[in-house]
């Protein structure tokens, strides 16, 4: 069974159409990108795919088990690293590792150990006793990347890894991600950065108003090379009414 699949996930919210009939599969050991203009419907996949919205029609199998029919073990088994999230303010940095670490159901002197190797992968040790509502955008990033890596799950959704990071840390984070996929987990990164796609994904998909339009396999491609099989994917798919000059 794949690591996640999709079998004609079908979402909307009134007239608008966020997943039409939306079907993919993404093997273990993947680094899938999901790319698209806004609206196209990436968060909406993620928020289904993570037990956090009910879709309409169709189902879904994440790590094993149906996100819509256990949630909550579907959250336990895998990573989230939400775009612009924020940890809890009144809690340190610490706090919020042992926190995520209980819900997860890792015992803590193992979440000590792996907390600690991050504060030194990321260079955050100095911050763990610091309140999270204290934190610079950079430090906090640090501290959403670590709660998602904390368990080790075999599969981790991501978005926008890489906001408010300096390039050093840019880079250490992708190192971190082939890693960790190499050793047979798979990554779900959604992005607006095609560069970031094709230099880490083993695999693209493009979607556009809820329809995935394009599959391909991004190594050996520059950024450009992306960016435009992206263009030509997204302009192919405007509806053929709004192709249409008035007379």
């Amino acid at each position: 069974m794949p690591a996640i699949q999709t079998r004609a996930l079908s979402k909307r919210y009134g007239n608008i159409v966020a997943l039409d009939s939306l079907s993919l599969a993404v093997d273990d050991g993947e680094c899938y990108g999901f790319l698209g203009p806004n609206g196209a419907g990436k968060s909406t996949t993620i928020n289904v795919l993570t037990g956090q919205l009910v879709p309409d029609d169709g189902e879904a199998r994440v790590a094993g088990v149906d996100p819509v029919a256990t949630p909550v073990e579907a959250r336990r088994r895998v990573g989230i690293l939400p775009e612009n999230g924020r940890p809890p303010s009144f809690l340190t940095v610490r706090e919020y590792f042992e926190f995520a670490a209980t819900t997860r159901g890792l015992d803590p002197a193992t979440a000590a150990d792996r907390v600690e190797a991050w504060a030194e992968r990321l260079e955050f040790a100095h911050k763990l006793d610091t309140l999270c509502t204290d934190l610079s955008q950079g430090e906090r990033q640090k501290t959403l990347i670590t709660q998602a890596f904390l368990h080790e799950p075999p599969v981790v959704f991501i978005d926008e890894p890489l906001t408010n990071l300096d390039p050093i840390m840019q880079e250490r984070v992708k190192e971190f991600f082939e890693t960790y996929r190499a050793a047979g987990n798979t990554l779900f990164l959604s992005t607006h950065f095609v560069e970031t796609a094709a230099e880490v994904c083993t695999q693209v998909g493009i979607i556009n108003r809820g329809r995935l339009l394009e599959e391909l396999r991004p190594r050996g491609m520059d950024g450009d090379a992306l960016l435009d099989r992206f263009f030509a994917s997204v302009d192919e798919d405007v509806p053929e009414a709004t192709l249409t000059q008035p007379s």
